[in-house]
């Protein structure tokens, strides 16, 4: 084999580890969230729950900026290799989780692991491919995010039904051994180490002290409001010091140049916030249709792959309408009608058709694939050439928080509103046990129990509507009237 076709086959070797390393971190959201019921019922963790997605999320958004710093440094494949290592390991340990405890360590794990994993794959992609292949093979590496958000759902959904919701997890173990053999095997790089690495250490201090506290004081509202109250002015006031630090920092973790874009803010903005709903309909329709509903996890999960068709097809679209639209248009178009679609879900009763909640997740698809691959572009395209890639990180990190903050805010929502309505000797474990398609046939009291959990979710979903109003009068506000082309 001659040394261009060895660069080649390396080329395409390294591309196919970060094609699966892809599809297996992404697809982590879409089989948990599906499987989630059953974990709930079984670990007795509705109290917990939405740790369970919050702790992935969390350990991501705090390590993300880090492994940046780290990968320009040491190189890419060893911080690479690294997170695939750390994050099978957490899919290891989540699949051995004995309790709802265990559970959200291991899952920590998993997103310190994925917090290397996902960033790199794309500064992979711009390092072995030249400005003309890389457009193509981007194309083809995102088809890995839109197979998970197809398939995840129903793996999820048959593992649960078939076999246990432990396998949800197990079955990244042997794609994320496969990985790190190609990435050993296959991928080589000319690193030279610099003697100087300045990582931001106190605005990561900052950033990981206001998400935690952040965390903490949302899942505390419910049951202890001192509490609560105490580590959300603690959130404030590192929220202070972390902007104070990045305006003073040489090289900081974000850089506020960037924000001097009011438009741009609003990108990051609108990425965040639509992100938070995003989670929320991941969550909550699958719980909704196996505890009311009583449908199969399978068929619940389909409601997820219906929106992830949508958003892939509507993706396509981004550039044809931004030539011929003004951006700022077609974002308060397209959020005005998710906004309408998910205010019928504040109203919907027992009774409300199945069908509908397919509806509403292709809506979400189609506004979703359209603002946010939008968002991406514009932000891009607001910064000078040398912060596209911060700009892009920046981004990355605003809908891992979105995702995070928002995941404990429903959670905390949930349950609140849980312990509220328990009467007639209806206990919280009888309605943590409702939480699941399995459950459903042995429990007692269901004409008492179904109207809490229903009442519970539609003030989760008043909580979707009321991020979709703000984000709707923040792009109303937005003073950008140009069209991109």
């Amino acid at each position: 084999m001659n040394h261009s076709k060895l660069v080649q086959h390396q080329r395409w070797v390294i591309m196919t580890a970060v094609f699966i390393a892809t599809f297996m971190t992404s697809v982590e959201v879409t089989i948990v969230t599906t499987a989630l019921p059953s974990i709930i019922s079984e670990l007795h963790g509705l109290a917990y729950q939405s740790w369970i997605m919050s702790a992935y999320l969390l350990t991501t958004a705090i390590t993300t900026p880090i492994y940046g710093k780290m990968a320009d440094t040491m190189g890419r494949r060893n911080v690479f290799q690294w997170g695939v290592i750390v994050f099978t390991i957490g899919s290891l340990l989540s699949g051995l989780s004995p309790s709802i405890l265990f559970l959200i360590i291991a899952r920590a794990i998993q997103g310190i692991g994925a917090g290397a994993v996902m960033p790199l794959t794309f500064t992979i992609i711009a390092d072995i491919f030249s400005f003309k292949e890389r457009a193509n093979v981007l194309a083809l590496n995102n088809t890995a995010w839109g197979l998970s958000a197809l398939v995840g759902p129903l793996i999820g959904g048959f593992l649960v039904d078939h076999l246990s919701w432990h396998w949800v997890f197990f079955v990244n173990v042997p794609l994320g051994i496969i990985v790190a053999l190609l990435v050993w095997l296959g991928y080589h790089e000319n690193v030279e180490l610099s003697s100087s690495l300045t990582i931001d250490w106190f605005g990561i201090l900052w950033l990981a002290v206001s998400l935690v506290t952040l965390l903490l004081g949302i899942q505390a509202l419910d049951t202890i409001p001192v509490l609560a109250a105490g580590l959300l002015v603690i959130t404030l006031i590192s929220v202070i010091l972390l902007v104070h630090q990045e305006k003073r920092f040489t090289d900081p973790l974000i850089s506020p140049t960037m924000f001097k874009s009011k438009t741009f803010t609003i990108q990051i903005v609108t990425a965040t916030i639509l992100s938070g709903v995003l989670i929320g309909y991941q969550m909550y329709f699958p719980i909704w249709l196996q505890s009311l509903y009583r449908v199969s996890a399978t068929v619940a999960g389909l409601v997820v792959t219906s929106s992830s068709i949508m958003w892939l097809a509507a993706s396509f679209f981004v550039g044809k309408l931004i030539a011929h639209f003004v951006p700022k248009q077609i974002a308060v178009a397209l959020i005005s009608v998710m906004l309408i679609s998910y205010v019928s879900l504040i109203f919907a009763g027992l009774s409300f058709p199945v069908w509908a909640f397919y509806v509403i997740a292709m809506v979400n698809g189609i506004g979703m694939g359209v603002v946010v691959s939008m968002n991406t572009v514009l932000s891009q395209h607001l910064v000078p050439n040398e912060m596209v890639g911060s700009a892009t990180s920046v981004l990355t990190l605003g809908r891992s928080l979105g995702q995070t903050v928002m995941a404990g805010v429903y959670g905390a929502i949930l349950n609140l509103v849980v312990r509220i309505q328990l009467h007639g000797g209806i206990t919280f474990s009888q309605v943590n046990n409702v939480i699941s398609s399995k459950g459903t046939a042995v429990v007692v009291n269901r004409s008492l129990i179904d109207p809490i959990v229903l009442t519970a979710l539609h003030m989760v979903f008043v909580g979707v509507v009321t991020m979709l109003v703000v984000v709707l009068v923040i792009n109303v506000l937005d003073p950008n009237r140009k069209i991109i082309h």
